[in-house]
Formats: C-alpha cells, sequence, structure tokens
C-alpha cells in the first residue's frame, strides 16, 4: 500500500521511502517526472540562488551509467570480486526512473554554505513528496557513490559540487515499511530564557 494520499496532512503522516531495490515498474512518464522536477525547485532558497541541480539519468542510459560506476568503483578497488561489481550493476539499473541531486552552491554571495546546502535537501525531499503524491514511491540514497569524484564528474558535476543523493521513483513491488519514528519528547523542547540575564 502506498502512502494516504486523502488529505495532504494524511500523506504527510504516513510517508514512507521506498527501498530502491523494492520499485518496478510503472515508473513516471517524461511528463509525470518533469512535473515532480518542476516541485522540487519549488523549495526554500533564500537569495534566489537554486544551489541544488537535478540529474536525470534516462532509462536508455542506465547501462552507460553502470558502465561509469564500475569504471569509479574499480579506480578505488584495483581487485573486486564478481559479486561487488554486479551490486555496483544492480544498484545503477534499480527502480524505472533515476534522478540525482547535486548539491551546487553559488559562491561569492552573501548566502552562507550551510543555507545553500539546506536548500539542497529541502528540494530532494520535494521531490520525493512529488513522486508520492503522484501515486509512484521512492527512496533516496547514498553510498559510495556519492563520495566519488569519478561518478561526480562523470555526471558532469564540478568540484565546487557534491552528489546529495541518488532518487529512484517507481511503483514498490512490496508493502512499503515504516519504521520507528522518535519520540516528540526526544526531539522537541520547549525554549524558555532561564539563565539569560535582562
Amino acid at each position: 500500500m502506498l502512502n494516504d494520499l486523502s488529505s495532504p496532512l494524511a500523506y504527510l503522516a504516513s510517508r514512507r521511502s521506498a527501498r530502491p531495490r523494492d520499485l518496478v515498474e510503472p515508473g513516471p512518464d517524461a511528463v509525470q517526472l518533469r512535473r515532480m522536477m518542476e516541485i522540487a525547485a519549488r523549495t526554500p532558497d533564500h537569495g534566489k540562488l537554486a544551489p541544488w541541480r537535478l540529474i536525470h539519468v534516462g532509462r536508455e542510459e542506465r547501462g552507460a551509467f553502470a558502465d561509469l560506476l564500475e569504471t569509479a568503483y574499480r579506480a578505488d578497488n584495483p581487485d573486486p570480486g564478481r559479486l561487488e561489481i554486479e551490486a555496483v550493476h544492480r544498484f545503477a539499473t534499480q527502480a524505472p526512473e533515476l534522478v540525482v541531486i547535486l548539491s551546487s552552491p553559488v559562491e561569492g554571495t552573501k548566502i552562507p554554505l550551510w543555507e545553500q546546502q539546506l536548500s539542497c535537501g529541502a528540494a530532494a525531499m520535494n521531490l520525493l513528496h512529488a513522486a508520492n503524491a503522484s501515486g509512484f514511491a521512492a527512496g533516496l540514497v547514498t553510498g559510495w557513490a556519492a563520495y566519488s569524484a569519478d561518478v561526480r564528474h562523470g555526471l558532469g558535476g564540478r568540484d565546487t559540487e557534491r552528489v546529495a543523493g541518488f532518487v529512484f521513483i517507481g511503483t514498490p513491488a512490496v508493502e512499503l515499511e515504516d519504521r520507528e519514528r522518535p519520540a516528540l519528547e526526544d526531539v522537541v523542547e520547549e525554549w524558555a530564557p532561564s539563565g539569560f540575564s535582562a
């Protein structure tokens, strides 16, 4: 069962990520995917810098993407085992659609890097929301490939950019699992001015 789409609050209260390996066809068509990326771009963005980029790795290019990942993996692991290479190829070709989120900070502005990185994270979250609200499921993952300079460069990323994550989109082949969420008492506090002098 997908997330509850009966109302915005019901959806937000039930949103779950999908494991990319469990995502199958059908995936979004080109119009649906474009709409998802438009929604991803509607994110908090101090200074209107758009300090992120979305790289769509099309279905017809996933084999070439797998080759890129294998080359990058072998550069850091000169003698990989067969299972390692198979895992690399499975990662690259899982799920119907893949959008890579790049953190792309704009230098020479008054907006701090931290705020620009937060905006990138918000864009990624908006993409997940858009996929789920469109009736699909999505999962954002990182792993070694997100930290590989060879992978970043192969995706067209610049030295000043970082891979924030790989967003895989499709239809879940199994029911989405929820995970334990933090108790509000563990993550929410009420501020009081005690200890401060007037």
